[in-house]
């Protein structure tokens, strides 16, 4: 059995949204995604996080089960409603709570590592235009400096941002996220004072001298070109623009795709949020890159993606319940990628790994044989980029708990702890079971070792 260097960090992931619930205690304002929850049509069967998986009041009892199945690192999300429930008004009992969680996860030996924002803009910000609105980042950076004042001592690793492509791109320009508007120029410029807020927030991180990392995490979708015809790889080379080098390019070139100003110049005209010293700020130096990844795509001339001008071709094998291929050589070539063109020696983690698949109870266990094949086969990937010199720290799997996936609602199961939200009873499924294995072995066995599920 091959192993992971022996400081190899081993976590599970989660965002506040999706699992605490206690939406209208402890002082907690509505977010975006309460208000989009409500919104009838947006979100499968009208389902809320207002219970979710109840984390907020079964916290000692999940930190609780991180700790038997060998959890290194909890990366969770911070609920800014809870903090700042109004403009410019700080809420002590929401921060409380994370302090519990805090003491909760170091009395354990889990080390905490804070994602600043997960897509829950607090309902008042969005009022004043969200993320398409300039005073949404500077709201952005005292919420920040906040959590780093009060937390920035117990919390030795920060994320600013969660997947500002889907902040930005799905909840401004698709409006299948929060808070669900269908504008693809004020999508754009949300994404821009999205990264703005990060390259900010790492400045203030710098300025209070804390000793702790700070980086941000992007969710990738390596695209590959149906065939070798000129106008597929164009169509490639689009999707890549959009999904990735949007904000790969700012943040480690300080700039933004040439091709893909261009492109969204004939269409939506300049951006002129643009201001000078922003692309400065949003390339200033982080201590590590966090990757999200599930799958790939297969990129092609047509026109079912509009605002691209491409289309797509199907899954070239299997997929998971959310219809995503299951493609580990793209996490590879991924990795690769990244720190040939972007990062070079600055520590990558993965900070979100994982598939949904329709889980199903059986007696007291949960046998889930192609979640285990799924992320031993990702973890395979990793090995490799590791075993070839690539400065990868860490694997988060996506996620701990089955919890509300977004606009998919409860339909959709991520977890390697299955919850059965009627009762809330938690039952760490077969995959739990590997990784706690794959933590303890500090590596992973042999592909044929997936063929049969772990035994409980």
């Amino acid at each position: 059995m091959k192993q992971f260097p022996k400081d190899f960090l081993w976590g599970v992931a989660t965002a506040s949204y999706q699992i605490e619930g206690a939406a209208q205690e402890g002082g907690r304002s509505p977010s975006i995604w309460d208000d989009f929850a409500r919104t009838p049509g947006k979100v499968f069967e009208g389902h809320t996080g207002d219970v979710a998986c109840d984390h907020y009041h079964r916290y000692p009892e999940d930190v609780h089960l991180m700790k038997e199945l060998g959890v290194q690192a909890y990366r969770f999300s911070i609920s800014w409603s809870r903090l700042f429930p109004e403009k410019g008004v700080f809420n002590q009992a929401g921060l409380e709570f994370y302090k519990r969680l805090i003491r909760e996860l170091k009395a354990r030996g889990i080390q905490p590592a804070a994602t600043i924002y997960h897509w829950d803009l607090p309902s008042w910000a969005q009022a004043e235009g969200g993320w398409a609105n300039r005073d949404t980042v500077l709201h952005f950076v005292d919420y920040a400096t906040t959590l780093f004042r009060e937390l920035g001592r117990d919390v030795g690793v920060w994320i600013t941002h969660n997947e500002p492509w889907c902040a930005a791109f799905l909840g401004y320009g698709e409006g299948v996220h929060a808070p669900g508007h269908q504008d693809w120029r004020e999508a754009l410029i949300s994404s821009h004072h999205l990264l703005l807020s990060h390259g900010l927030a790492v400045q203030a991180y710098r300025d209070m001298g804390l000793t702790g990392e700070i980086g941000i995490t992007l969710n990738f979708t390596p695209t590959d070109a149906a065939s070798d015809a000129p106008a597929d790889v164009i169509a490639a080379s689009r999707w890549d623009g959009y999904a990735n080098r949007w904000f790969l390019d700012p943040l480690f070139k300080g700039h933004y795709p040439v091709d893909m100003i261009e492109w969204f110049g004939e269409q939506f005209g300049p951006l002129a949020c643009i201001q000078p010293g922003d692309l400065e700020t949003i390339a200033v130096p982080i201590d590590f890159l966090g990757v999200n990844f599930y799958s790939r795509n297969i990129s092609k001339a047509g026109a079912d993606n509009a605002l691209l001008g491409i289309s797509f071709d199907e899954a070239r094998g299997p997929v998971t319940d959310m219809g995503w291929e299951v493609h580990p050589e793209s996490l590879y070539r991924l990795l690769k990628r990244l720190e040939q063109e972007y990062t070079g020696r600055l520590p990558l983690y993965i900070t979100e790994n994982g598939a949904a698949y329709p889980d199903q109870i059986t007696g007291d266990a949960v046998h889930d044989p192609e979640r285990v094949r799924y992320l031993h086969e990702h973890l395979e990937a990793c090995q490799q980029f590791v075993a070839e010199g690539g400065n990868l720290k860490g694997y988060y799997v996506w996620s701990f708990l089955d919890n509300f996936e977004w606009a998919f609602g409860y339909s959709k199961r991520f977890g390697i702890v299955y919850v059965d939200y009627e009762t809330q009873r938690r039952i760490p499924k077969d995959s739990a079971l590997w990784f706690a294995r794959t933590i303890a072995d500090n590596g992973v066995q042999p592909t044929r070792a997936t063929s049969d599920a772990p035994s409980s």
